[in-house]
């Protein structure tokens, strides 16, 4: 039994609360952030302490080295351990609820993009990077565009490719174009916030299809396409946001058989493909003439790109897309696409995006290994779907994170409707948007450490 005189910003530890130094070092942590212990407090020996947790010395001492690799702590030689005054960093949020790309493995980044924009600018007149271009790239730039997506189709002919300003902008240009207000979109019941975002701001109305472990239902698909008359179906089917499956390819040629047969139109957003361990064929490839292909630099090299290719086949499509797309985005920014192309066309894209691949899938690893049964991911790509226990709501999950200094992201983000009333019990994790790959191990464990947890038992350690 602990000893009652035990030090008021140390909660009961949990039997099942993962290691006891890691609990320690997250109460310390706590006690910090809600000002319980303040820069200059002296905490117990360690043996005391150890005593009175009926613990061995070697777990407290790893507790106290842990929160001084936090920064949480100070020693002072003989006089002891005190709390240390606060870093900057200290109680910064640790962001897992972006999913950007994390900073590439073995790869210069800074020396990549000095050398990029060197050669742009002694390629190009100045004058050109600075002013209006025609909206949908230059020759150069959907040349860069059918390079860029020739692992997914082949070669392709350049004409048919859109240069937009983001996957979000060509999402909003594609629903403007290719339906009207008050019609259906069409979704799987999680699926891209940017979507829900636009359909509302359109006056467009989606509605939830079911989805399995491998992706959207055909077959009810067919009955929602029927009943609804879309005016367009939204796949994201290469390591889906939120959930990270990625759709088998008997699945793709369901769907693809489907959108035939009855003549609907699919926007296929597909930012992770590049990424994936040996992906599908897009459904681009089995229904060319209904589909329209999206994929983004954003996710595979860098969001400041704001670059993304948009494949339409038919060139009546095509035109409706770009008076849309110049409705609200007249082109994308000069310089950024420069780069872009001259990155694409002179090798420089495939280096940088082979370290993205690399550090996501050891920073998968990392996440399977301290996530253990929860980690639900493909091991590649940049998120990760974690099921809750039963005891946790996403959005409970959510703001209790956010007390210790974590951002995640709770199923309802994502929700486009529920299926039989039944909603998700889950959370996203994105592993790139933390530059440190040691501040993401710590928050992860962290997550894991909460996980295990039920609210109340956390609610007693921070109120």
């Amino acid at each position: 039994m602990q000893d009652e005189s035990l030090p008021l910003w140390l909660p009961q530890l949990a039997r099942h609360g993962g290691p006891r130094f890691l609990q320690i070092a997250d109460a310390l942590q706590v006690a910090v952030a809600n000002g319980l212990l303040k820069p200059g407090d002296r905490l117990p020996p360690q043996r005391r302490l150890a005593a009175q947790l009926e613990l061995d010395l070697t777990t407290v001492t790893r507790a106290y080295d842990e929160a001084r690799r936090r920064h949480l702590l100070e020693g002072r030689g003989a006089r002891g351990t005190y709390v240390a005054a606060p870093k900057v960093d200290l109680t910064a949020i640790l962001d897992l609820s972006m999913n950007t790309p994390p900073p590439p493995a073995g790869v210069d980044f800074d020396d990549m993009l000095k050398q990029g924009l060197s050669r742009v600018l002694m390629s190009t007149e100045a004058e050109l990077l600075m002013t209006y271009h025609l909206g949908g790239g230059s020759d150069s730039d959907r040349k860069a565009g059918a390079r860029w997506l020739e692992p997914m189709f082949g070669p392709l002919d350049s004409r048919q490719i859109v240069v937009c300003p983001g996957a979000q902008a060509a999402i909003a240009a594609l629903i403007l174009a290719l339906t009207k207000p008050g019609d259906v979109l069409l979704a799987e019941p999680a699926s891209y916030p940017g979507l829900r975002a636009a359909a509302t701001q359109f006056g467009r109305r989606i509605v939830a299809v079911e989805a399995d472990k491998h992706g959207m239902v055909p077959g009810m698909l067919e009955q929602a396409c029927r009943r609804h008359k879309p005016g367009l179906v939204y796949l994201n089917p290469t390591l889906h946001n939120p959930t990270a499956v990625t759709m088998a390819a008997h699945r793709r040629k369901e769907l693809a058989s489907v959108a035939k047969r009855c003549q609907m139109r699919i926007v296929e957003d597909d930012p992770y493909w590049l990424l994936a361990e040996a992906p599908p064929p897009p459904v681009a490839t089995l229904a060319p003439e209904q589909v329209c292909y999206i994929s983004t630099l954003s996710k595979c090299l860098t969001p400041g790109l704001r670059v993304a290719f948009v494949l339409i086949r038919d060139s009546h499509e095509r035109e409706r897309f770009l008076d849309a797309l110049r409705s609200f985005a007249l082109m994308a920014a000069p310089m950024t696409a420069a780069l872009a192309t001259q990155w694409i066309l002179d090798g420089t894209a495939d280096e940088l995006m082979e370290g993205v691949r690399r550090e996501a899938r050891l920073r998968h690893r990392m996440a399977r290994d301290i996530l253990a049964g929860r980690y639900s991911g493909a091991g590649d790509g940049l998120h990760a779907w974690l099921e809750l226990p039963s005891y946790w709501t996403p959005s409970q999950l959510a703001r209790a994170a956010d007390r210790e200094g974590i951002a995640i992201t709770p199923a309802e983000a994502f929700a486009t409707g529920a299926i039989n009333g039944v909603s998700v019990n889950a959370i996203r994790i994105s592993l790139g948007s933390v530059k440190d790959r040691e501040r993401l191990q710590a928050g992860l464990q962290r997550l894991s450490h909460l996980l295990a947890r039920r609210p109340e038992s956390f609610s007693a350690a921070v109120v």
